[in-house]
């Protein structure tokens, strides 16, 4: 046996639970760090041949291994912005520079100079854009992705362009004469239930439906329905308008109530014509729900589409990554798709600076889909992902490897003292 091989030996095991304690005071020091992985600090020997009974000691090899694949803990928040992956995934990210990266922290907040959304290192979150249709996304690449951005202070003013109507017209209503219909727009006309509707024209503007029924009479049952622009109406409101109305239709219905649909014998109704709204766009009514019923006057589920130019008030981020922009009235409006990115062998990545990944031949190629959908996880609002560091582990192989670093560093004092033995062998 050589000394200086048991000096040497005992420098490496010193080296090797050097480098146990470095990856332990980097969890510990990371504990707090949303999405951090642990590292840990495996050991592998190096035996040397032994020759004429004669043993020669060899040394100990150190590699450093990060628990990637181990989700971490929900830590909630109250920001909308705030994101973890519950399951397989990363956030695509890319630094300044537009390197592309993979994370796991989703502690992103509005960056206010650029309106980019950027976690706590500075990476600006990647996606789809969406405004205009469905992601189109490229399964092994980010080609297509664009930054997260939220600085836009307006919605676009969207025209409306279609809506929905249901009341119960009831039978007990009284026939209006031909000649007092809202039709013939009069200030005798007369009506016998009135709703209204807001929607939208081209730029924005609120144009005001007022909706006029009317029982005309007859077995089964016909009533007619008039729309009218309120801005139009008489001083004071209602009859005469300035204009006539934007559409007539009638309604007839069968024996039990229900509207007839169809062109077959005894369905006589038509469907109600699209009409335009004043300044805007052709709109399509749907009032295939009505009914003529022995009940009070009841409009159910009015709505159109379309919306005014005005302040983004929040965003929302659904489980499926898109992120959804909030006016103050309630209308959502999506603007982006966030992909989620695998690979298959998430500890096998290379890790970097900012809490992020980068690919390697050994964890293989990245593969991007939509949260939730081919394997991969779905994404938590208002909360971010812990570090899936263990403090009570972290401190007890603290004290092992220094117990360890101790006992290696005895063999390097016993070689020594074995050194001095043998130079006074010649004295």
């Amino acid at each position: 046996m050589s000394l200086y091989g048991m000096l040497r030996t005992g420098v490496s095991g010193m080296n090797a639970q050097s480098n146990k304690l470095g990856t332990i005071a980097d969890n510990i020091g990371n504990s707090g760090t949303a999405g951090y992985k642990r590292a840990s600090t495996e050991f592998s020997s190096l035996l040397l041949g032994t020759t004429g009974g004669q043993y020669n000691s060899g040394a100990v090899n150190t590699s450093v291994r990060y628990a990637i694949s181990q989700q971490g803990a929900p830590n909630y928040t109250t920001s909308r912005t705030d994101m973890m992956i519950q399951g397989n995934g990363f956030f695509m990210v890319e630094d300044a520079s537009g390197q592309p990266f993979l994370t796991r922290a989703g502690n992103f907040t509005v960056d206010g100079s650029t309106g980019n959304l950027v976690n706590a290192a500075g990476y600006v979150l990647q996606g789809y854009d969406i405004t205009n249709g469905p992601a189109q996304i490229n399964l092994n690449s980010t080609a297509g992705m664009v930054p997260i951005n939220l600085s836009a202070a307006k919605f676009d003013a969207v025209p409306s362009t279609a809506g929905s109507f249901s009341a119960n017209l009831p039978t007990s209503a009284a026939v209006v004469p031909a000649a007092q219909l809202p039709s013939a727009n009069l200030a005798t006309s007369t009506y016998s239930a009135k709703s209204s509707i807001t929607t939208y024209d081209n730029l924005g503007n609120a144009v005001v439906l007022d909706i006029y029924l009317s029982n005309t009479g007859g077995t089964p049952a016909a009533w007619e329905m008039a729309v009218y622009n309120r801005a139009n109406a008489a001083a004071g409101g209602g009859f005469p308008y300035a204009g006539g109305p934007l559409t007539t239709t009638t309604l007839n219905f069968n024996a039990n109530g229900n509207l007839n649909i169809g062109t077959g014998a005894g369905q006589t109704r038509s469907p109600m014509a699209p009409f335009t709204i004043p300044g805007g766009q052709p709109f399509s009514f749907d009032i295939s729900n009505m009914t003529n019923l022995n009940a009070a006057y009841t409009p159910t589920d009015p709505k159109a589409n379309g919306n005014a130019a005005s302040l983004i008030d929040n965003v929302t981020i659904d489980d499926d990554g898109v992120v959804s922009a909030l006016d103050p009235s309630g209308q959502k409006r999506p603007l982006f798709q966030i992909p989620l990115a695998t690979v298959p062998s998430a500890d096998m990545l290379e890790p970097g600076a900012g809490n992020v990944f980068q690919v390697t031949a050994a964890s293989g190629n990245i593969q991007i889909g939509i949260p939730n959908q081919g394997g991969t996880g779905y994404i938590v609002s208002s909360a971010t992902e812990q570090s899936n560091v263990d403090m009570a582990t972290e401190l007890t192989d603290m004290i092992v490897a220094q117990r360890d670093y101790t006992a290696n560093s005895k063999v390097v004092q016993t070689g020594s003292e074995l050194l001095d033995v043998l130079m006074n062998l010649k004295r």
